[in-house]
């Protein structure tokens, strides 16, 4: 006599809907890339066709210090969300502060360039198209930052308050997806005016 044995029919998991505050920020996230995509085309079709000085290769530096405390904030954001879904609050919050500080580093960077330019080569925004364009660009993307590091400082004062905890890491999770952005903004920008605009 032979058994009959019938298939095992596993029950399909139930799908549940992601987290309402990352879908919000992802659609944030796409409305701003198409904002900062217009300025960036209106940057690379506008440069070398200034009829006036002074040029990008004449008064642009590199800034590669400024450039890696931003993208290496990256990594402090990512480790401190994760030190706070542990449950590991001293961690998460020396990690976060470590983010403003590169963070207000960065910007720092960016207002030195700014007063360089202006004063020390006459650049200002409508100096020339590349000007223009220049400024338009990068203050894009450094008001982007100011605002970055506000929520980060609201966020780092109520944690300081103990009324962050493991419990909240969803929402610290979406600032952490705006921060990554911001990050990813600038290698594009950085590639754009520094690498391919000279």
């Amino acid at each position: 006599m032979s058994a009959i044995t019938s298939p095992v029919v596993h029950a399909p998991e139930a799908w549940s809907l992601p987290y309402k505050g990352k879908v919000a920020m992802a659609c944030l996230i796409i409305a701003e890339s198409s904002i900062f995509t217009i300025f960036v085309v209106a940057y690379l079709f506008y440069v070398g066709k200034s009829v006036t000085g002074p040029p990008p290769r004449e008064v642009l530096e590199t800034p590669i210090f400024y450039t890696i405390c931003l993208l290496s904030s990256s990594l402090t954001v990512h480790f401190a969300s994760r030190f706070l879904e542990r449950g590991n609050r001293a961690v998460f919050l020396g990690l976060w502060f470590l983010t403003i500080v590169l963070g207000g580093l960065f910007l720092f960077g960016t207002g030195r360039e700014w007063h360089r330019l202006i004063y020390e080569h006459g650049l200002t925004i409508s100096t020339n198209l590349f000007g223009t364009t220049y400024y338009s660009l990068v203050g894009l993307h450094a008001t982007h930052v100011t605002v970055g590091l506000l929520m980060l400082s609201i966020v780092l004062f109520f944690g300081l308050a103990g009324r962050v905890g493991p419990e909240q890491s969803a929402r610290v999770d979406v600032l952490a997806m705006y921060w990554h952005f911001v990050d990813a903004v600038w290698i594009v920008v950085f590639t754009v005016v520094y690498v391919l605009g000279r």
